[in-house]
C-alpha cells in the first residue's frame, strides 16, 4: 500500500493536491524496494517510471508530473509552456494539472502554495540549497508569478532528524548559526537540526503558514529511503522518495 503523508494546512486547501510519499508501494525490488522515484539511481528505469506514476495517479489523474535535475543549488524553473528537464532544485508555475515533483532521501522537500493566486512551488532544500536561498528563491519566483507572501502555505517533509544527522568540524564551521547544532558523542562533532535551519529560512521570508512533518527518513521503522543510512550500511545505491504538489 502507498504511504502518502500530507501537511495539515496545505491539505485544507481544496484545489491543491499534494504528498510526501515514502517508500512502500511500488514495483521495485532489493534495495530500491519498493516506490523508488529516482530517475538518476541506478534502478531499473521502467520500474522507476511506474512508480512516479502510482505517485501521480494516487494524488491526482490526468496530470502531468514536472521532473528537475536537482544539483543542491539555489536555482529555480519557472514552468511555463514547456516541460523540459533543467538543472534546478526549486520550481514554481501558475499553471493547472501540472504536478512539481522534488526527489530526496535525508534532505527536507519543501511543498508551497498560493491557493488565493493559484501559484504553487516546490524546493529540494538540503543544506547547501537552504544555507544558499534556494527557499527565499523559490518563494520570490512564486510572488513574481502573482503571488502574495502572507498568503503562501509551505509545508516541510520527511527529512532527517537533528539526533540522526552527525556531522564535523568542516560541516560546523561553513554555518553562523550555531544555535542549530548540538554536541555529539564524539569530539569536535556535532547534531545538526536541518528541520528547524529549513522552518527559520520560511519564517525569515515572511510567508503565511509553515507545517513540519517532524519524521526522520534516516530511521528505517519509519518508512523512507535514506542516503546516511545507506551509507552507514554500506550499500551501492539507494532510493529517492518523491513529493509532489499541483492545482486543479
Amino acid at each position: 500500500m502507498i504511504r502518502c503523508e500530507h501537511g495539515n494546512t496545505l491539505q485544507t486547501s481544496k484545489h491543491i493536491y499534494h504528498g510526501f510519499f515514502g517508500r512502500d508501494g511500488g514495483v521495485s525490488s532489493g534495495l530500491y524496494n519498493s516506490l523508488n522515484c529516482g530517475t538518476h539511481s541506478d534502478d531499473v528505469a521502467k520500474n522507476v517510471i511506474k512508480n512516479r506514476t502510482r505517485c501521480i495517479n494516487y494524488l491526482c489523474e490526468n496530470s502531468t508530473l514536472a521532473e528537475i535535475h536537482q544539483t543542491h543549488s539555489n536555482i529555480i524553473h519557472i514552468i511555463d509552456k514547456d516541460l523540459d528537464i533543467v538543472d534546478a532544485d526549486g520550481v514554481v508555475t501558475k499553471r493547472n494539472n501540472i504536478a512539481l515533483s522534488i526527489v530526496t532521501a535525508d534532505c527536507a522537500p519543501v511543498l508551497l502554495a498560493d491557493p488565493i493566486s493559484n501559484v504553487i512551488g516546490a524546493a529540494h532544500a538540503g543544506w547547501q540549497g537552504a544555507r544558499t536561498g534556494v527557499l527565499e528563491n523559490t518563494i520570490t519566483a512564486m510572488c513574481n508569478l502573482g503571488a502574495t507572501r502572507n498568503d503562501i502555505i509551505a509545508a516541510v517533509g520527511p527529512c532527517i532528524s537533528q539526533e540522526s544527522y552527525e556531522v564535523g568540524e568542516d560541516f560546523y564551521g561553513k554555518f553562523d548559526e550555531k544555535k542549530y547544532f548540538k554536541d555529539g558523542e564524539k569530539k569536535h562533532h556535532y547534531l545538526f537540526d536541518l528541520e528547524s535551519f529549513v522552518v527559520s529560512k520560511l519564517k525569515t521570508a515572511a510567508i503565511g503558514q509553515i507545517d513540519r512533518l517532524k519524521i526522520d527518513t534516516y530511521k528505517s521503522e519509519n518508512g523512507f529511503f535514506s542516503y546516511r543510512r545507506t551509507t552507514h550500511l554500506k550499500e551501492n545505491d539507494y532510493g529517492r522518495q518523491i513529493s509532489i504538489i499541483l492545482q486543479k
